[in-house]
């Protein structure tokens, strides 16, 4: 078995060490003996998402998202939103899952148009939503407790056909309101999450795995790793916030 990642935008999207989550994955399908790629796209540079089996957007500032928005309405937003569709697995953080939604509207009114791919939108507020926070995944993303660092000023509001990625339960998701965090579309784990999220969270990583693995091989089982390690920083840390 073999999985190939595509890391977009790994130039400027790269927010609290949000790359490694692409080396946990990598890590934890080679300790199980599971070949993997990694194709990197920066700005300018073209790929078709299909021939991918999992894609990874990391996080960035408000002005690092604007000066993507010319190179995603360049195709790479119908890119993206056909990749979606079909069940390809993405791994979104911060700034990148907001992208996926509608729009961005800052604080003073002024309004980025994002692509769409998701019935979400995200508006900026005077606070900043900082600090370590844990959430619980709901049962279509595994039910494992998450632990994560998140520091964002935008509240997100989450649509039609789009659930939670999980129920926060220290901390401010989504918007700090209504208990929500991250976003669940056919295959799309969104996040507010960084730290990096997976390396501290194997539960969750290893589900993401397993979903790109049976998305392209229709049956498939992960191994079980001596997580001991991972588990007690896990451990700590949900038992500190």
């Amino acid at each position: 078995m073999e999985l190939k990642i595509c890391h977009m935008y790994p130039d400027v999207l790269n927010l609290y060490g949000d790359r490694g989550n692409v080396k946990c994955l990598q890590q934890r399908l080679r300790w199980r003996g599971i070949d993997s790629t990694v194709e990197r796209l920066p700005i300018g540079a073209q790929a078709r998402l299909g021939d991918f089996d999992l894609v990874f957007i990391g996080g960035g500032q408000d002005f690092e998202q604007q000066v993507l928005l010319e190179d995603l309405h360049r195709g790479k937003d119908r890119e993206i939103r056909a990749a979606i569709e079909d069940g390809i697995p993405f791994l979104t953080i911060c700034g990148g899952y907001q992208m996926l939604g509608h729009y961005y509207e800052t604080y003073d009114g002024q309004r980025c148009d994002f692509i769409g791919a998701l019935d979400l939108y995200t508006v900026g507020s005077k606070q900043r939503m900082i600090g370590n926070y844990k959430f619980q995944c709901g049962p279509e993303s595994g039910g494992s407790l998450v632990v994560g660092f998140e520091n964002h000023s935008g509240k997100t509001r989450l649509g039609s056909g789009v659930q939670p990625l999980g129920q926060v339960l220290a901390g401010f998701g989504n918007n700090g309101e209504d208990g929500t965090e991250g976003a669940r579309y056919r295959n799309v784990f969104g996040t507010y999450s960084h730290g990096p999220l997976l390396p501290k969270n194997p539960a969750l990583c290893d589900f993401i795995l397993l979903t790109a693995l049976q998305r392209k091989y229709g049956a498939a089982e992960l191994s079980p790793l001596d997580d001991t390690a991972e588990l007690a920083a896990h451990d700590e840390m949900a038992e500190r916030i």
